[in-house]
């Protein structure tokens, strides 16, 4: 801005420089010229400093406008929670009988949005505070006990019970659980019980975020 003042006064004083060299030049005018001048320049000065504090403070608001972006579009992804799998990766088999509750490992992964769920240890873990549905499916072969029960934090929530049906047993329930930033979800196998599962995936876990709080 110091620059271009310069420029203008070097300008105005180049003029009348070279008025002076004319005869025919009114010297009082001239100099009756170069007060309003002064305040053509110190005018100019003071719309260039508003124009350049204007400009600071809207850097400052599109800076703030994108931090808030930012941030809702982090709250947004956080608030994305979802997963379901099937117990077996491939291939045919059963789990158990086990001497003690087991948790089962769902490996089959169809998605898990969030990657709140583990696939290496059977356990969701919530990643925010909310309200969360989770559902589970259990299948065994005639003559074989089957029984599943979800948890939360070590505690059982609802269960499924099939006790030797005469052809092959399923079972399945779901519930609505408020969850705390780090609680943890999963199911466990009953002690000398089976589960069945195959390329269908029979027996599966599955849950979402309703909504937080």
């Amino acid at each position: 801005m110091a620059v271009l003042l310069l420029a203008l006064l070097l300008c105005a004083e180049s003029s009348i420089a070279q008025d002076v060299l004319t005869p025919s030049m009114d010297i009082i005018a001239e100099l009756e010229k170069i007060k309003p001048m002064d305040e053509r320049i110190q005018k100019l000065e003071e719309v260039l400093t508003k124009v350049l504090s204007e400009n600071e403070a809207l850097k400052t608001l599109v800076q703030e406008s994108q931090n808030k972006l930012d941030t809702v579009q982090k709250e947004n992804e956080a608030k994305k929670i979802a997963f379901s799998a099937g117990l077996l990766a491939s291939g045919t088999g059963k789990t158990g009988p086990v001497d003690a509750m087991k948790i089962l490992e769902y490996k089959k992964v169809f998605s898990n949005v969030g990657s709140a769920y583990d696939s290496n240890t059977g356990i969701f873990t919530a990643p925010i505070k909310g309200v969360y549905y989770f559902r589970f499916y259990a299948h065994c072969h005639g003559g074989i006990t089957m029984a599943v029960s979800l948890l939360k934090n070590g505690e059982t929530q609802c269960s499924v019970f099939a006790w030797k049906p005469s052809s092959n047993g399923n079972g399945s329930n779901g519930v609505v659980l408020t969850l705390e930033i780090g609680d943890q979800i999963y199911t466990q196998l009953w002690k000398n019980t089976w589960v069945y599962d195959d390329p269908a995936s029979y027996t599966s876990f599955s849950g979402f975020l309703i909504f937080p709080l």
